[in-house]
């Protein structure tokens, strides 16, 4: 009977997921890939039948628990984010495990599903097996362990690729073995000094980097006509203010983006150099600049986007927001900026924004609604990104309401905070660049999907961002217009940490042959993102290049949108 129970309890646990393997046998179709997805699953699945039959507890029961545990991890995934669990989204998920408080209290309800359902597998792994034809002693406990060894073996030979369809137990656990192969061979070198010599002071006394947060440069009206106010398309008092347009983004997730921006890695060579070369910190304070960090996304000291605690001691100040709301943080991050704009310091500041990183339900005041219908307000005050999607299907009508409540966030997180910039700030000896991590896809076409970046196959509106300088009347910057024209349009996120070396006074051939190109020489940028940032085991990132006449615009006057050429 024991042996009966831990079979139902097992085919109840794999038949629980059969839209999946379904998903994978379709996408197949006949042929021989079938026979060989067919006959890995089935040297897997017997692998997991023979561990069930491991007769010393002691044994059988710690291996139950690193099964459930692997598969309650990839169920979640699943569930949260309504895609499949890849290598490169796994190491991301390792690199972010310092917010796993976070995601407990944000997605309780869907990790709670996942544990009940990995329940099943526990039990059925973990009870005392029954009767069991003669075997050798030894298969039980190697099957399991070839089985893996496999799929490692699979995913090694095809960089990651091979575990879709499979099941689920088994790819996390071997996603970890080649996290870990990849650790012990990681060689890339220690971090290097600032070598680069410069020419000349810094040409601002305050260097400024703001990036935004999932702020699509197709909804600003910088860019398109009907696009979101921003208060950068008009004259303003005191500054210049040179808008390079759409701009191609690193890659279209937020740390992929922000590490390579603080690091100046470029297509050809990120990964090392991300790895080994300099900060724009310590770049800053050999210039004699003190350096300032403000994160309006985490609290509590809190680090993101792959940033380091011996990055952060570069950092002559960090600065968090502990009892602000979510909403208010950006205004809080602009009345921080605009102090040390009065403070007569020399100083590097980067700014990381809220944004309108989904969920966009509430993060604007009441008083900025004016797009309408919108998503129901009041279910995520305290939420800064991410969050479940009850209620929130990824149907036409859904996307009317999140098109709407994205344009009003926009309104209050990127209009607002330059609208109280240009009031309150004293920008006479700044210069600022403003960008954003990633664009948006918000799902235009009406294709499928709840995700709106971080896709592997994304739209060409997940990496258009916009790129804009704003400079003080009293400085003496770099030629911004002497190759706009050629630039707008034409740029892209590479082309920002060569420019604030230029900023900095660093010799422009230097900066040139280790960075590439900055903004006030012809950028010549190929105009692509990467949607293969961890490129890992051999595989190649992937460039996906942006034409700008397939890109989606916003319809002001119908509260949805259509497809319009880029001027």
């Amino acid at each position: 009977m024991r042996g009966w129970i831990k079979l139902a309890l097992l085919f109840i646990y794999l038949a629980s997921f059969h839209a999946y393997y379904q998903e994978r046998i379709d996408a197949l179709g006949l042929g021989f890939a079938l026979l060989l997805y067919l006959g890995m699953a089935g040297v897997l699945l017997l692998g997991l039948l023979m561990a069930a039959w491991i007769r010393p507890g002691w044994v059988r029961w710690p291996l139950a628990l690193v099964f459930a545990a692997s598969a309650l991890f990839f169920d979640a995934y699943i569930r949260i984010t309504e895609t499949y669990l890849t290598y490169s989204a796994f190491v991301s998920m390792v690199y972010s495990g310092g917010f796993i408080q976070e995601a407990l209290q944000q997605y309780h309800v869907a990790i709670t599903e996942a544990a009940a359902k990995a329940l099943l597998l526990l039990l059925g792994l973990g009870l005392r097996p029954g009767p069991w034809p003669r075997l050798p002693w030894a298969l039980p406990l190697v099957a399991p362990a070839l089985a893996l060894l496999l799929l490692i073996g699979v995913l090694f030979v095809r960089a990651g690729e091979g575990a879709r369809g499979l099941p689920v137990m088994y790819t996390p656990l071997a996603y970890l073995s080649l996290f870990g192969y990849e650790a012990l061979h990681d060689r890339v070198g220690p971090r290097q000094p600032v070598t680069l010599a410069r020419t000349g002071a810094p040409m601002a006394r305050d260097i400024v980097l703001v990036i935004d947060e999932s702020i699509s440069g197709n909804y600003l009206d910088i860019n398109t006509p009907a696009g979101v106010t921003s208060h950068l398309a008009q004259p303003q008092p005191g500054v210049d203010i040179v808008n390079y347009g759409y701009a191609a983004s690193i890659a279209n997730c937020s740390a992929d983006t922000n590490v390579t921006l603080r690091y100046g890695g470029t297509r050809g060579d990120y990964l090392r150099m991300n790895a080994t070369l300099p900060s724009i910190w310590q770049y800053a304070k050999a210039a004699g600049m003190g350096t300032v960090y403000i994160d309006s996304q985490r609290t509590g000291g809190n680090l993101q986007n792959l940033m380091t605690e011996t990055e952060k001691r570069d950092i002559d100040l960090f600065v968090q927001f502990e009892e602000t709301p979510v909403m208010e943080r950006d205004m809080a991050a602009l009345e921080r900026l605009v102090a040390l704009l009065k403070n007569d310091t020399p100083q590097l500041i980067v700014i990381n924004k809220v944004g309108a990183h989904f969920p966009v339900h509430d993060k604007y005041p009441d008083q900025f609604l004016t797009y309408q219908p919108v998503l129901p307000r009041g279910r995520y005050t305290d939420i800064a990104d991410t969050g479940t999607r009850d209620g929130f299907d990824g149907q036409p009508q859904d996307w009317v309401l999140y098109r709407n409540a994205y344009r009003n966030t926009v309104l209050w997180n990127v209009g607002e905070f330059f609208r109280r910039l240009f009031a309150e700030g004293d920008m006479s000896q700044a210069v600022l660049l403003y960008t954003s991590d990633h664009g948006q896809d918000l799902h235009e076409r009406g294709n499928p999907g709840l995700n709106t970046h971080c896709d592997s196959d994304p739209v060409p509106e997940e990496g258009v961002v916009p790129l804009v300088v704003i400079q003080g009347k009293g400085v003496q910057g770099l030629d911004w217009q002497q190759h706009l024209a050629q630039n707008r349009n034409a740029s892209s996120h590479y082309n920002i940490f060569p420019t604030l070396l230029r900023l900095m006074g660093y010799d422009a051939q230097g900066v040139a042959a280790t960075y590439g190109r900055a903004l006030d020489v012809p950028t010549e940028d190929p105009f692509t993102f990467n949607v293969r940032f961890n490129a890992r085991l051999g595989a190649k990132p992937e460039f996906r290049h942006i034409d700008l006449s397939q890109v989606v615009t916003p319809d002001k006057a119908k509260g949805v949108s259509v497809t319009t050429a880029a001027q």
